[in-house]
């Protein structure tokens, strides 16, 4: 049976494309075929994909590939790095690890998003990090109202809102005030960006819920998903969000805990 891996590069990124062809040359040698274009990893059905670049890097191949059922080990080229499983001079020895089966396949909660009205009625989107809405330039604030099943819960007067995966938690969630959440949670976390409000707080739900967030106060806003597509919603338009059947899935070697990487990544000193 043939051996595929495929590899996704972050072109941006000088080191990562000079580290590609060495890590072909490293599986060719040990009777691997290697595709860096999606139709071919699609086609040949690659085994596993490696992300070279970042988070957003990872973020991104992580959502394409899963609706194929592929796993994805993320490579960080960039700087913080919470989702990238090992950092570039680690690569060899965790390839090692991998094609010796020494590893984990750890599933993510994925968000699905359906916005309702306008010219975007019914278009869905899938997110693996955070759906963020903020107001549109010298706009003032804005009001947005989350309605969990349907029942009307808490309004946000604030610059903008993002919901978010437990994996987003560490992401845009994180520098507006929200908590880091365990990947192993299952839920949905909700942050107000400069509430104006005391009452405004972050909020954590059931992945169970359907999120409806309406613009109940404002002429319009961007809504944006996982930092790549954005689009704008007016007055009297609906988001839905809710948790996407399909799960993100990602190579873990067992050589971080997720302490260790919050640790790592917020550089706390303490318990040295």
């Amino acid at each position: 049976m043939e051996k595929i891996v495929g590899l996704w590069r972050n072109m941006s990124k000088p080191e990562a494309l000079t580290l590609a062809p060495k890590i072909e040359a490293w599986f060719r040698a040990r009777g691997w075929e290697v595709f860096t274009e999606w139709e071919d990893i699609i086609k040949h059905k690659a085994e596993f994909l490696i992300s070279l670049g970042g988070d957003g890097t990872l973020l991104q191949a992580a959502r394409e590939a899963s609706s194929f059922g592929i796993p994805v080990l993320g490579v960080n080229f960039g700087r913080l790095g919470f989702l990238c499983e090992i950092e570039r001079e680690e690569v060899y020895g965790a390839l090692e690890k991998i094609l010796s089966k020494d590893f984990e396949i750890q599933e993510r909660l994925m968000l699905n998003v359906v916005v309702n009205g306008g010219a975007e009625d019914g278009i869905s989107y899938r997110v693996l990090n955070d759906v963020v809405f903020s107001r549109e330039g010298r706009d003032g604030i804005i009001t947005l109202q989350a309605n969990l099943s349907g029942e009307p819960t808490v309004s946000y007067p604030a610059d903008g809102l993002i919901v978010a995966t437990p994996t987003g938690s560490t992401a845009y969630s994180l520098s507006a005030g929200g908590p880091i959440i365990s990947p192993n949670v299952q839920a949905i976390l909700l942050t107000p960006l400069a509430a104006h409000s005391l009452s405004a707080r972050p909020m954590l739900v059931s992945d169970e819920e359907e999120i409806q967030i309406l613009l109940a106060n404002g002429e319009k806003c961007m809504v944006t998903f996982d930092g790549r597509q954005s689009i704008v919603i007016y007055s009297g338009q609906t988001v839905i969000i809710k948790t996407d059947p399909i799960k993100a899935l990602l190579i873990r070697l067992g050589t971080r805990s997720f302490p260790q990487v919050v640790r790592e990544k917020l550089r706390d000193r303490w318990h040295e």
